[in-house]
């Protein structure tokens, strides 16, 4: 499907330069002189590579939908992760470092998307949001309420976040996969 140049989004999966790119930022732009255009912060999906990129309101680019199917993640075995597909029930092996450090948030029977271009797996989405327990962090010191301070702590899966003085170890979080940040003590 070709787009003008502006009307692209962030989100948006284009073909540019002979790879599949996502746009990361749109800036649309109107200069005192000359055509308006929009800056577009691109991330190539294939490795990673970032790159910026004018596109004129009278240029074309050709927009990609990608397949969205729905998985369930089973296991890791060493550094591949095992996945089933909800509808065929087809399992597929990725690499850990595919999804990096978010790898660590996937949980047994977790429901994930993962996105696909011509047959070739480019991408997995996981939930917003996870909870996950405090094994390790500092103890309340009395006094310390007046002010927002957050202190370090260690979670099950090995991570680490900053969380509010009165978590304490043993505790259920709610962790952005996203930021990699607290979000609020689960119920």
């Amino acid at each position: 499907m070709k787009i003008n140049g502006n009307e692209i989004r962030p989100g948006n999966v284009i073909t540019h330069k002979g790879g599949l790119w996502a746009a990361v930022k749109v800036q649309h732009v109107k200069p005192g002189k000359g055509g308006a255009f929009a800056q577009v912060e691109l991330k190539n999906l294939i490795d990673g590579t970032k790159l910026n990129e004018r596109f004129r309101s009278a240029e074309t680019v050709e927009r990609v939908r990608l397949e969205q199917r729905d998985y369930q993640f089973l296991f890791a075995d060493g550094d591949m992760l095992a996945f089933m597909d909800l509808e065929s029930y087809e399992q597929i092996e990725l690499s850990a470092e595919f999804l990096g450090e978010r790898a660590s948030f996937l949980q047994d029977g977790m429901k994930v998307i993962v996105e696909s271009h011509e047959g070739k797996h480019i991408g997995v989405q996981l939930p917003d949001q996870v909870t996950l327990e405090i094994t390790d962090t500092e103890p309340v010191v009395k006094g310390q309420t007046a002010t927002s301070s957050y202190k370090p702590a260690a979670l099950e899966n090995g991570l680490r976040v900053m969380v509010p003085p009165f978590i304490s170890a043993g505790d259920k979080i709610i962790v952005d996969t996203n930021e990699v940040t607290y979000i609020k003590r689960a119920d």
